[in-house]
């Protein structure tokens, strides 16, 4: 006898990249985590926070950092919505847009896999449609699917490719159902569809601070849309689901936009830099709008060289599914630690 659901019982869960605790001895460039530290700012609100945040429950609705973001963005703070990391978000979005074979949830592939996994425990129907050449959006078979729920990642991950905001706007004004604009990597890109969430009634922006604010351990993010649409996913997301900390440390970070963009330029530089020193090695690359590349191996394949990097205290990313096996996804690291990455390559494709 089962203790789950079928959906449970039937579905395999989601693997995060392996995450060793901290202090180990390895260079970690598999789970695209800032390589710099988060704001002097947020790391001062955290290491002064007064005990009563602590006692008290915290706002359900983190209305201190929604306004934070609100001069950032010039958005209303009341078209936010804040989560526990964007991944929290994704599941409050399915829990109240999409349900079983009436209800799908639609994406392009390959993509974010927790779309896959959320949408067969909830359980909903999803249905998967293959990018084009060179990541082509897929635009009239995404549109033909009829979804309660479209997920667009751009830019995506683990391609790093940007869809160009024309497309999405034909997706959001074509779709059925809802459009979700996952822009997790988008401090790292040229341009955003943010605009698209103030223009559609039916699409919301999702972001994080896990990537360009290195707040990956506090676990906050966010999504944009119209209140009508907001109304909704408040109903089904748990109530008090950040923290007092979190909300605070986050408020902080968002107001020092500065030093985020700083920090994120030196990662786009680094990014451009090892682009081009795999390039030299043999590697092919795509051209990335994240903070990591999708890279495949000129001779070794893909998934012995990521045990051998392994195995030198390195670690990338590396995806058994279809037009995957024979790449790598690696997070850019600070100049130092890209060499060291380059170096161990060259044992292997000199």
């Amino acid at each position: 006898m089962s203790y789950f659901r079928p959906a449970v019982d039937a579905t395999t869960g989601y693997v995060p990249g392996e995450q060793p605790p901290p202090g180990t001895p390895v260079l970690k460039l598999n789970t695209n985590e800032n390589p710099y530290p988060p704001s002097p700012k947020a790391i001062a609100v955290l290491r002064s926070l007064d005990s009563e945040w602590l006692r008290r429950y915290p706002d359900p609705y983190a209305k201190s950092f929604c306004q934070a973001l609100s001069a950032v963005l010039e958005i209303p703070s009341d078209w936010v919505i804040v989560g526990n990391g964007s991944d929290e978000l994704l599941n409050v979005i399915i829990r109240a847009c999409a349900e079983g074979r009436d209800r799908p949830v639609v994406y392009p592939v390959p993509t974010y896999v927790l779309y896959r996994t959320l949408s067969a425990l909830h359980p909903a129907t999803a249905i998967e449609i293959p990018y084009g050449d060179d990541f082509q959006l897929p635009l009239a078979a995404l549109v033909a699917a009829q979804g309660a729920l479209t997920f667009v990642a751009s830019p995506n991950s683990p391609s790093g490719h940007q869809t160009p905001l024309a497309e999405l706007r034909q997706l959001a004004q074509q779709v059925a159902g809802v459009l979700v604009i996952d822009e997790a990597y988008v401090d790292f890109a040229e341009g955003s569809a943010l605009g698209l969430a103030l223009e559609f009634e039916n699409v919301i922006v999702l972001r994080t601070l896990s990537k360009g604010y290195a707040l990956a351990g506090l676990r906050l993010g966010f999504g944009i849309a119209n209140p009508k649409l907001l109304a909704g996913l408040f109903k089904v997301k748990d109530s008090y689901n950040i923290d007092a900390i979190a909300t605070q440390v986050a408020t902080a970070a968002m107001a020092d936009q500065v030093y985020k963009n700083a920090c994120v330029e030196k990662v786009k530089a680094s990014r451009a830099q090892l682009t081009l020193d795999l390039k030299n090695l043999g590697f092919a690359v795509l051209n990335s709008q994240g903070n990591f590349v999708l890279t495949t191996p000129p001779s070794s394949s893909a998934a012995f060289l990521q045990t051998a990097l392994k195995a030198k205290g390195i670690l990338v990313r590396y995806f058994d599914q279809p037009g995957l096996t024979d790449k790598l996804r690696i997070t850019v690291g600070t100049d130092a630690q890209n060499q060291k990455l380059l170096e161990a390559l060259v044992h292997y494709h000199r």
